[in-house]
């Protein structure tokens, strides 16, 4: 057996607070990813979810590289600085590409976030159908430590707040999400 990483002890809170979420009936988790890189020695998890009925899907992710593992693993050759994990956040729904509606759905994602966050937004439409995807990220720039682990539980909650926000300014304004 060996001792679980930082990586290891997130994945393990994330992953139950979503499937909580998802037994209580409140979400509906859409996919699972749990990749290990060999040959960057790395490590990525992710897991998708959206809201019962609804067509805005919310995605998390931590990763861990080589480095964050070694500070963690021998703590005496690196600074322990680099212990922990990275995350981000991402929000998929289709149909929209004018600037006024982008606009506003950032300033839903920026009231639920804070304007501190780095918040980013992409369109794309994919040739022939014309289908129309968006994608909405928040990255959180820094390292996220064990000792924060408590406030992951509190990110969940405000993912799920922030799908019930897209969903609700998405259907108010009959912008066509398939």
């Amino acid at each position: 057996m060996f001792d679980p990483t930082a990586f290891d002890n997130m994945k393990v809170v994330v992953e139950g607070a979503l499937y909580d979420f998802d037994f209580a009936g409140k979400i509906v988790i859409i996919d699972r990813n749990d990749i290990m890189n060999m040959a960057k020695m790395s490590r990525s998890f992710d897991v998708s979810f959206t809201l019962p009925e609804s067509q805005v899907t919310a995605m998390i992710e931590i990763k861990s590289n080589l480095i964050n593992l070694a500070a963690e693993l021998l703590p005496d050759s690196l600074s322990e600085k680099h212990a922990g994990c990275y995350m981000k956040l991402q929000f998929f729904h289709h149909g929209i590409t004018d600037a006024k509606p982008l606009n506003n759905i950032e300033s839903i994602l920026f009231e639920i976030w804070g304007r501190n966050r780095k918040i980013s937004q992409s369109v794309t439409v994919n040739h022939p159908e014309s289908e129309i995807n968006n994608v909405h990220s928040i990255e959180l720039d820094r390292l996220i430590r064990e000792d924060q682990i408590e406030d992951l539980v509190e990110l969940i909650d405000s993912m799920v707040l922030t799908l019930e926000h897209l969903e609700g300014y998405l259907s108010k304004n009959h912008f066509n999400l398939n």
